[in-house]
């Protein structure tokens, strides 16, 4: 990957259909999310689409799926389809995986494999979407070997648009998505690389008490167009944070394209808007040390 050639690097993309057309949803959390986000229609790109997309706008993407069969019953998209996919672009795409905290040593197994084996880059938890809260010392095995591993895990936080308007949300739990949950796993796991995704309403002040407070702590900005973003967290990422804030759209339910015409009307100062878009992600996931081959 020849960073130096990137214009930006999206920390959240989402791998939302298996080369055989299987959903990364059910039906009925599809249609609730789509309603959520005003969505109805949108096309789900394949990942080979998804490299083509970010190849055309010379940027890279991290892209994974989420493994919720335990609370949903729904069968995920493999996390192998999605890496060996990416090790087809990689000038563009960073495979995550997802692994559901519920499948105890299997689970285990298969993320050192997906490191050692797929060349997967990090981990990708929907606890809300999961059913599990971030501190259930069920999941905490899990995080020893992404601890070990010194791969980054990427945590869901704030209300989500799956299951939105369903009765009972779809028997989706929003508490599970508070970041100061996450502060739990910051201590017990203090090497562990963590990123909060997205702005995380309605708990932003907590996201940004962690993220100052933990070295090893990131909030990424997916999720929301930076229009929308609260004032502490622009205030934050221009401040105490900016070298802990990265890009991410949430694509394809928001594009890049929008995302970055509305960042660039934010107030975000000259040095940092680099770091957002490109130099912090690269560091985090060990980018800036590679040389395309």
């Amino acid at each position: 990957m020849d960073v130096a050639g990137l214009v930006a690097i999206d920390v959240h993309t989402h791998a939302e259909i298996s080369r055989d057309g299987h959903g990364s949803l059910s039906p009925e959390l599809l249609g609730a999310s789509e309603d959520y986000f005003k969505a109805h229609g949108h096309r789900q790109p394949t990942i080979d689409e998804t490299a083509a997309y970010y190849r055309e706008r010379r940027m890279a993407a991290v892209i994974f799926t989420v493994d919720a069969e335990h609370a949903t019953g729904h069968p995920r998209i493999a996390n192998e389809e999605v890496a060996e996919s990416c090790a087809a672009h990689p000038d563009v795409l960073i495979p995550f995986a997802s692994v559901d905290p519920h499948k105890g040593r299997a689970g285990r197994r298969e993320a050192r494999r997906l490191v050692t084996e797929y060349g997967v880059r990090g981990f990708k938890f929907h606890p809300s979407l999961q059913g599990f809260s971030p501190d259930d010392p069920m999941a905490y095995p899990l995080y020893e070997v992404i601890e070990e591993l010194g791969v980054p895990a990427l945590f869901h936080t704030g209300q989500t648009g799956i299951g939105a308007g369903l009765p009972g949300g779809g028997g989706i739990r929003l508490r599970y998505a508070n970041p100061m949950v996450v502060d739990d796993v910051a201590v017990d796991f203090p090497e562990l690389r963590i990123i909060l995704a997205h702005p995380s309403f309605p708990w932003q002040d907590e996201a940004l008490a962690v993220a100052t407070h933990k070295p090893y702590v990131y909030i990424d900005l997916s999720g929301w167009s930076p229009k929308y973003f609260p004032p502490q967290l622009v205030r934050y990422a221009n401040s105490l944070l900016q070298d802990k804030v990265l890009f991410g759209s949430d694509y394809p339910v928001l594009t890049p394209d929008r995302w970055l015409a509305d960042f660039a009307k934010l107030e975000i100062k000259p040095a940092v808007r680099p770091k957002i878009l490109k130099g912090n992600a690269a560091r985090l996931l060990g980018l800036d040390k590679e040389t395309p081959g």
